[in-house]
């Protein structure tokens, strides 16, 4: 009888999307050939956790230093926040890091539990014959599309996660671990929301005077920025000198907009002492 009601089904689709099939074969249905193959992204499993974590700590950290350094504050005072803020900003970071790991992982396995259960009790023609048309939308002739349906229906884990693909929705990663997720974060952190401190130690043997040393600051977050630029780039298979470019431009805007607030603090709002 179920087999019976999905033949319905697809009759009455293929009149409904046999109209359609021209257009989609004309619009896109088809990929049409490159002459050129296009950069194929590096595939690193804790890029996006290194990225994030390492702009947001030059950022943040370089941005401190500049309205400190604006407000005339010594470099011990400089060190002192620095390394405080840098710690603490690392701990909160790589703790979200994991819990945010965690809740999508938890979301969706609850999700294919859910459909799952779907599949094995409320599986039918209708649940078919909407997977006929979203091949359909995708380009494929209603008779193959069909052919791929009837395939497909014998095996119900398919089904799921044809099911889970259709809404937007992604299976949980058993090899996934949140709290890796969580470290890695915590550690690029601090290792990228060192460099602009860098300058405050290095320089102490050489001079003591605190302009020099945010200049320094200035160049080895330059330094650090241009890097996490470029492994950005190479990561999404992005033009070197534009991700670069645009990831310094974010960091400068930063900076400046800090620097302004505490000249402006110090010397407008009196705020000296």
């Amino acid at each position: 009888m179920a087999d019976a009601a999905y033949s319905r089904l697809v009759e009455r689709e293929e009149i409904n999307i046999g109209a359609e099939e021209t257009s989609n074969n004309i619009n896109g249905g088809y990929i049409s050939k490159k002459s050129e193959r296009p950069k194929e992204p590096w595939k690193g499993e804790y890029a996006k956790s290194i990225l994030y974590a390492g702009l947001d700590a030059i950022v943040t950290c370089f941005s401190l230093i500049s309205s400190i350094s604006a407000s005339r504050i010594s470099s011990v005072d400089v060190l002192v926040l620095g390394f405080a803020n840098l710690v603490a900003d690392g701990i909160s970071m790589g703790f979200g890091d994991f819990m945010s790991s965690s809740s999508e992982k938890d979301v969706a396995a609850k999700e294919q539990a859910v459909t799952e259960w779907d599949v094995a009790n409320h599986s039918g023609p209708e649940e078919l014959v909407e997977l006929l048309r979203r091949y359909q939308a995708l380009g494929m002739d209603v008779n193959d599309a069909t052919t791929v349906v009837n395939i497909f229906a014998k095996y119900n884990n398919i089904l799921v996660h044809e099911k889970m693909m259709a809404h937007g929705l992604l299976q949980p990663d058993e090899a996934e671990k949140p709290w890796k997720n969580g470290l890695v974060t915590f550690a690029a952190f601090l290792v990228f929301g060192s460099a602009p401190l860098l300058s405050f130690i290095i320089l102490i043997p050489f001079t003591n005077d605190d302009s020099v040393k945010f200049v320094g600051a200035c160049i080895l977050s330059a330094l650090a920025l241009a890097l996490l630029g470029a492994a950005k780039a190479k990561i999404a298979g992005q033009n070197y000198a534009f991700s670069v470019a645009v990831t310094l431009f974010n960091g400068a805007i930063a900076a400046a907009a800090a620097y302004a607030l505490g000249w402006a603090l110090k010397n407008i709002a009196g705020l000296e002492n």
